[in-house]
């Protein structure tokens, strides 16, 4: 008989087992991810960073629980959660039980606070902003569907016009951002003020981020520019002209226009038009358009605004025909849409002030 040839067995090392371990406990962290979200809007709506807030000092389970009307048992599933994640705050008492004290992350939690991101996180976990998620991998084929308009039957924007709930929680979340973006600029790009007599935030939307900066820079003029049904719910504020339009065909001359995360968006075709309708609304002497976007870095280089610049460019995907851009892609635009120079500077946020000069 011939003698069986039997291939040698092979081993997994050490770090392949690793590898495989890691992976088990990251799929199942993938997949129940959801959750995460899932509690803080659960603790939004419950108010409990407000109720804490409110009191003044850490509460007990059982002072949350009397106050919001809570069942104590399952809100401490909810804020034994929440503490592992490290968003309140668990301290021990002298009785032996935990109260629950405020983070600078569980203070964005609140509805009306000066770092809240309550607005923004409501929206993205909106029935009609989660709908589109579901249909992203039809948008990844050759010809595919935009994922907003498979889910709810017209863009993003039609959308917005005819569902005013939606669209004043969008123009809300917005204001969460800017209430975060505009001190970032103003602290580490405000030169790009300098000189300034008049200014217009094109798609402004309620006009927080127009009316931050000219409390920010007293002496320009704001225009808060934006669709007819968006101006008409705008509250009136000191220095600043609400005017309805489309961008898409005239932007109202100023000395400088201010786009925040208006081109992303939009597909380049799309961007290079608003750039060139913003490029005649300023002067020839001095004129610029003030972009601040997120820039995509190309460089391999992972860090926390890296992956939401990247989570960002997904939303995108998922919501609108935009996307985020590299340096690259940005020049391209504006060199395309006939500005002579630009310069871009990185601040203290997920988006960079990118300055083009006509």
């Amino acid at each position: 008989m011939e003698e069986i040839q039997r291939e040698p067995m092979l081993t997994p090392n050490k770090d392949e087992e690793g590898e495989e371990a890691e992976a088990q406990v990251d799929i199942l962290k993938y997949i129940l991810g959801f959750a995460e979200v899932a509690v803080m809007r659960c603790a939004i709506e419950l108010r409990i960073a407000d109720t804490i807030e409110s009191h003044g000092s850490p509460m007990t389970l059982s002072e949350i629980s009397s106050t919001l009307g809570c069942d104590p048992p399952l809100l401490n599933r909810i804020m034994r959660f929440l503490t592992h994640r490290k968003i309140f705050k668990a301290i021990p008492t002298n009785h032996g039980y935990l109260s629950y004290a405020q983070t600078p992350l569980s203070r964005r939690l609140m509805r009306n606070g000066e770092h809240s991101m309550a607005a923004f996180l409501l929206f993205e976990t909106s029935p009609v902003a989660l709908a589109p998620w579901y249909n992203l991998s039809s948008r990844v084929l050759v010809n595919g569907n935009y994922p907003f308009e498979k889910a709810h039957g017209e863009d993003f924007w039609r959308y917005g016009a005819t569902n005013m709930d939606h669209n004043n929680l969008f123009n809300e979340a917005m204001a969460c951002d800017a209430k975060l973006v505009v001190p970032a600029i103003m602290k580490d790009c405000s030169e790009a003020f300098d000189g300034l007599k008049t200014l217009v935030d094109v798609g402004g939307g309620n006009g927080t981020t127009i009316h931050m900066l000219t409390k920010a820079c007293p002496w320009i003029q704001g225009i808060n520019f934006d669709l007819p049904h968006v101006i008409n719910t705008a509250p009136k504020c000191d220095q600043v002209e609400h005017v309805a339009g489309d961008m898409f065909l005239s932007v109202p001359k100023a000395d400088a226009v201010f786009l925040k995360w208006i081109l992303h968006d939009w597909g380049d075709e799309e961007c290079i038009q608003i750039l060139k309708n913003c490029r005649e609304a300023i002067p020839r002497e001095n004129g610029r358009v003030i972009i601040v976007e997120a820039v995509i870095d190309e460089e391999g280089k992972h860090d926390k605004l890296k992956d939401v610049r990247l989570m960002m460019d997904m939303l995108m995907m998922a919501h609108t025909k935009g996307k985020e851009r590299t340096l690259k892609e940005w020049e391209y635009l504006i060199k395309t849409a006939g500005f002579s120079t630009y310069t871009v500077k990185a601040i203290h946020a997920v988006q960079s002030v990118i300055v083009a000069f006509r």
